[in-house]
């Protein structure tokens, strides 16, 4: 029995949202049959990757340091993606916030005052801002493709990191490792709950998240923004600054994704170190399109990868298994969404047979 992909009179909002849940579950089976391949029990792996993880307090605050940085960065993407602005920059101007960030900390060490941490966060989100200002120059004045550049500046980012830690703000007490020196207790973010990595960077990043979707729901610059990414002869035509809501989306953006980075450097981690950004700013593109550019649920889609990160440890730990699983399955599950949203499209239907073949 033969079966063809047929165009559909009009996109399947059912398979809009069925397509995430659809990709969870193929990713699902295909990770149980990776463990299988690799000699271990396949649901026990699966539970060691996704519940083990949970089963204590000490899990759901770990979860939620991880979210975090993710929501952050996948909000300030949601804003670029629903202008068509594709910002691949995110990592890039996570490690610029924190590096920025942490060159400001080294620098007030001494000082203790309630000013400092608040400066310590804008000038990380300054810093994001000013990369990815880069980007909104060139493809504004040059027509630079936005993607190639951000995903350059990426590494041009990577690279001042590891000049920054192997060079002027390498700890002199350190031993030649590459990192800094150990934050003091007044440029630290607070901790939630006492004994406990969480800091209040979550609530920032909910709070990002509640502003967005106001902006983008009630007010005139954000409906603008979703008319540029429809279509930028109707946003021309309309008279809409398309340059100037470039800027502003990518701004914006390169802001949110400063901020996660110094809240990074400057809550769990404590220092800046060649491995502050484990991937957070390529993993939020999975993120908003999981979400379906949406903020509720682009922050269930946050947990969902934030999970990953955490499952990969625990196969470490538990299981001898590389750490690298986690790339794998954040990896297969992008594979399978894009897939199955062809299917919101497209159907599958059953091929009709020629003439010639049924006289056969």
């Amino acid at each position: 029995m033969l079966f063809k992909l047929e165009k559909r009179p009009s996109d399947s909002q059912l398979m809009a949202y069925c397509s995430p849940l659809l990709a969870v579950v193929l990713t699902l089976i295909s990770g149980a049959l990776l463990f299988a391949s690799l000699g271990h029990e396949p649901m026990k792996a699966l539970y060691t990757f996704f519940v083990l993880p949970l089963e204590d307090l000490y899990g759901w605050t770990e979860l939620g340091v991880k979210v975090a940085p993710l929501l952050l960065c996948a909000i300030g993407l949601m804003l670029c993606f629903k202008a068509k602005v594709w910002n691949i920059g995110a990592e890039g101007q996570f490690i610029l916030g924190g590096v920025g960030g942490g060159y400001l900390a080294l620098q007030l060490l001494d000082v203790d005052a309630f000013w400092v941490m608040p400066l310590i966060l804008l000038f990380g989100a300054l810093c994001g801002l000013l990369w990815a200002m880069l980007a909104a120059w060139l493809k504004t004045h040059f027509a630079a493709n936005e993607i190639l550049t951000t995903i350059m500046l990426n590494y041009i980012a990577l690279n001042l990191l590891y000049f920054c830690v192997h060079g002027p703000l390498k700890d002199p007490d350190g031993f030649n490792f590459p990192e800094s020196a150990m934050f003091s207790d007044s440029t630290l973010l607070p901790v939630i709950i006492e004994d406990y990595r969480l800091t209040i960077s979550i609530y920032f990043a909910l709070f990002a998240a509640a502003v967005v979707w106001t902006f983008m729901s009630r007010t005139l610059l954000g409906f603008q923004i979703s008319v540029l990414g429809e279509d930028h002869s109707a946003a021309r035509f309309a008279g809409f600054k398309e340059k100037k809501l470039i800027w502003l989306v990518l701004l914006v953006s390169g802001s949110l994704a400063g901020l996660a980075g110094v809240a990074e450097v400057a809550g769990p981690i404590g220092q800046l170190n060649p491995y502050i950004a484990p991937g957070y700013g390529y993993a939020a593109i999975i993120i908003v399109f999981l979400g379906r550019m949406h903020p509720i649920g682009i922050v269930f889609a946050s947990m969902l990868l934030a999970l990953t990160y955490m499952g990969g440890e625990m196969v470490q730990m538990d299981l001898a298994l590389p750490k690298s699983l986690t790339g794998l399955f954040q990896g297969m599950l992008l594979f399978y969404l894009l897939a199955c949203d062809l299917l919101i499209g497209y159907r599958i239907v059953r091929a009709k047979s020629s003439p010639i073949a049924d006289q056969a």
